[in-house]
């Protein structure tokens, strides 16, 4: 392995010690510790990329590195915090609906290393870790939703993550956001920051995610 390899596939590693340290923090029941690492493993994977950029490097072993990191860090972590969070007392269901987000993630992030090349200016489907975001910052948040509401969203954040609904990726040109999903999702963010200002990062997850959907099918009603 080239020298230069080495700090990209570190910071990767990096992510899923984060990772990993999340599912331990689960299981001691420190949730927001958990949901915490879950968002510095994001940070990490968010910058292994423009590392490898940034010294001219790429690889296979990089791109199956990253993957695998991902899968534990954000697929399977957020899966085991958001049961033991919000999902106890409902038992399989719970489980199921939490191993369903795993599984979800899992073909994501197949699809996306097969489809990368034709793939362009956008997203297909919620990246996992904006999914992984979503969960942990909604356990930060404050919010207490109801077992039942709260298995219902996770199992949203699934299906959009493997469906087709294009999120825009902010630097390519394939799906750009449209005023009116963009005006709805600032006075969705502006609602929820007047009842909980200390919700801000949930906000902003809800908000893109509200985005990405809106947008997607804006565009396809009208054409665009």
């Amino acid at each position: 392995m080239s020298h230069r390899r080495i700090a990209p596939n570190s910071v990767s590693v990096l992510s899923l010690i984060f990772g990993v340290l999340s599912i331990f923090m689960t299981i001691e029941k420190n949730f927001s510790c958990a949901a915490l690492f879950i968002i510095l493993a994001v940070v990490a994977d968010s910058i292994d990329g423009r590392i490898a950029r940034l010294l001219g490097v790429s690889g296979e072993f990089g791109k199956e590195l990253d993957s695998l990191c991902d899968l534990a860090s954000f697929g399977v972590a957020p899966a085991i915090l958001i049961y033991q969070y919000a999902m106890p007392d409902i038992g399989v269901p719970g489980m199921i609906i939490a191993a369903l987000f795993t599984a979800s993630g899992a073909m994501r992030l197949a699809r996306f290393n097969i489809n990368s090349a034709e793939v362009k200016g956008y997203f297909q489907g919620m990246p996992i870790p904006a999914g992984a975001c979503f969960l942990a910052t909604y356990v930060l948040s404050g919010y207490s939703l109801s077992s039942f509401i709260t298995a219902v969203m996770t199992l949203i954040i699934a299906v959009i993550m493997y469906s087709s609904i294009k999120f825009p990726d902010f630097k390519g040109k394939g799906n750009p956001l449209c005023i009116p999903p963009v005006i709805a999702t600032l006075l969705l963010s502006i609602y929820m920051l007047y009842e909980c200002p200390s919700a801000w990062p949930f906000a902003v997850m809800l908000a893109y995610t509200v985005a990405g959907v809106f947008n997607h099918f804006y565009t396809l009603f009208m054409h665009k």
